[in-house]
């Protein structure tokens, strides 16, 4: 009762200030909340008025749970570009919420209203609403690791002394980055968002092509002590299946850049092989730019 009381003399409010002297804001959610137990997670606004970024406000969030009593989390939230402000709320668990927000400018305060879901996160980031989860990361810091200890073996197969120590020093010095989380979501969000593109051009990864990359790459591990054990040590089985997964994706993205080559020969007829691979690929990584900047990826 008190609960639905306190929400009641809220709106009336709002109403209020967005009928009196308060500017009429609206406020809409660009970045979702989700929970994560004992860690603060981001959320994002936008405020605007009519069509109109509203820049300049001092923007305060009270989150307070809308069928339980576990007081409230009272948030301000920082000025970003073009209307947005943000910041990072520690919930005490998911459910739905109520989010009352102030927000005052020369001397003027409005408040309104919001009521949002807040649910469990499943990973770490997603693009269009798909999870990148801890699980996805984990795979990438262990095929990295994986790369390195093969050019670790290479190196000990191609270099002796003095060589050799300042090559092995050189990945060793590369194993800090391994649990780059940045490093990690870059590459799982360049690998997803072309073949999210290859999907949309039309191309489909036939089972077969899938296999045969596959094959090439158990041949390649297999090519080497290091890799074997490492696969061995994670699971064969949980690894190749995973692998294959990825396969699917690497096969969707070559067709992207398979594309970007035969347009560039069609384009320049006379040109050199090795010119058109580098400009393919700086029209490739350009398009990729495109296609990232056309999703909506979010980073928790």
């Amino acid at each position: 009762m008190k609960k639905r009381l306190l929400s009641a003399v809220l709106l009336v409010i709002a109403m209020l200030a967005g009928c009196g002297s308060g500017p009429d804001y609206t406020v809409k959610v660009t970045k979702e909340l989700y929970y994560q137990k004992d860690t603060a997670a981001p959320f994002e606004i936008k405020v605007t008025e009519g069509k109109k970024a509203v820049k300049g406000l001092d923007v305060s969030a009270e989150f307070s749970m809308a069928n339980m009593d576990h007081g409230t989390t009272d948030v301000k939230l920082a000025e970003g570009k073009d209307g947005s402000y943000s910041g990072e709320v520690a919930l005490p668990m998911n459910g739905k919420y109520e989010v009352a927000f102030t927000l005052e400018k020369d001397g003027k305060k409005s408040e309104t209203i919001m009521d949002i879901n807040v649910v469990k996160a499943k990973g770490v980031a997603t693009i269009n609403g798909e999870w990148i989860t801890n699980e996805d990361v984990a795979f990438y810091t262990f095929i990295n690791q994986l790369q390195l200890a093969i050019n670790k073996e290479v190196a000990q197969k191609k270099y002796t002394g003095e060589q050799l120590r300042e090559e092995l020093a050189y990945l060793e010095s590369q194993e800090k980055v391994l649990d780059d989380k940045n490093q990690l979501l870059t590459q799982i969000i360049r690998l997803r968002s072309m073949a999210m593109l290859a999907e949309e051009k039309g191309h489909k990864a036939a089972a077969a092509e899938v296999d045969a990359a596959l094959g090439k790459a158990r041949e390649q591990y297999n090519g080497f002590e290091s890799a074997k054990k490492l696969i061995s040590d994670y699971g064969e089985d949980q690894f190749w299946a995973t692998e294959k997964q990825q396969y699917k994706l690497i096969v969707l993205s070559q067709k992207v850049q398979k594309d970007m080559i035969e347009k560039v020969k069609k384009e320049n007829p006379t040109m050199g092989e090795q010119e058109v691979y580098f400009q393919a690929q700086k029209q490739y990584e350009k398009l990729l730019v495109s296609q990232v900047n056309s999703l909506k990826i979010e980073i928790l």
